[in-house]
């Protein structure tokens, strides 16, 4: 559909250790399931749905099924303990523990515990980001509805200009990135409630059920239907 991204399959994060190497890019991309991203060694930024996060040793970012993010590795390379969690899990985006190699050891003889214990020992941590891309970013997150140009103006920029600026930052324009943010909170409100689908329709800011039903299978690769069920 119109502004939001067609996915035919997601990236698997395998559970264990990934190492990338110095300088590796990866483009925008989904996951189909919840994880857990804990560096043990490197570092990295990574740009995506809940915001951008530069990573290093001992910072953690929880993700929800059908997040989307890019990732940039810087010349060190970067080491990741990927442990598997439950959306209900990833309320918090990004954290840190105060001891990594703790969890990696754990994790060797049981992921399951070792996600547990991260979970358990994850701290909120302060988050950089003042650049205006970062600022509409939250924006859109806090708001979905936020007027775009006025928001430019506001802000010192030329309306046409934010979007090439935001994609190259994010890897979507702005519009794009409004219309996920609006399916993610359709996608929460249809796991969490009873409410009738086009009731959540019009408090998510679709214009009718059958766009926010279209939007979410273009997301999620479901219906909200199938979700509502999945989560009783």
């Amino acid at each position: 559909m119109s502004g939001l991204e067609q996915i035919s399959h997601a990236r698997v994060a395998e559970p264990g250790r990934m190492r990338h190497p110095p300088r590796q890019q990866l483009p925008r991309h989904p996951h189909g399931h919840g994880f857990a991203a804990l560096v043990l060694a490197g570092g990295y930024v990574e740009a995506g749905d809940t915001g951008r996060h530069w990573m290093g040793p001992g910072d953690v970012l929880l993700h929800q099924a059908w997040e989307r993010h890019l990732d940039r590795f810087d010349g060190r390379g970067a080491e990741v303990l990927v442990l598997p969690i439950a959306d209900s899990d990833a309320r918090l985006a990004a954290g840190r523990v105060a001891d990594p190699d703790a969890i990696a050891r754990l994790a060797e003889h049981d992921r399951a515990e070792a996600a547990r214990q991260l979970l358990a020992a994850t701290r909120p941590r302060a988050e950089g980001g003042a650049d205006w891309p970062d600022v509409l970013a939250r924006g859109l997150r806090d708001d979905p509805a936020l007027p775009l140009t006025p928001w430019a103006r506001a802000h010192g920029l030329h309306p046409g200009s934010i979007s090439r600026g935001f994609r190259q930052v994010f890897g979507v324009t702005p519009a794009g990135y409004r219309l996920i943010q609006r399916t993610r909170r359709a996608i929460n409100a249809v796991r969490a409630c009873a409410e009738p689908l086009s009731f959540i329709a019009q408090d998510c800011g679709f214009a009718d059920q059958a766009h926010m039903s279209r939007a979410i299978r273009s997301l999620a690769c479901t219906t909200p239907a199938a979700l509502r069920r999945l989560a009783t």
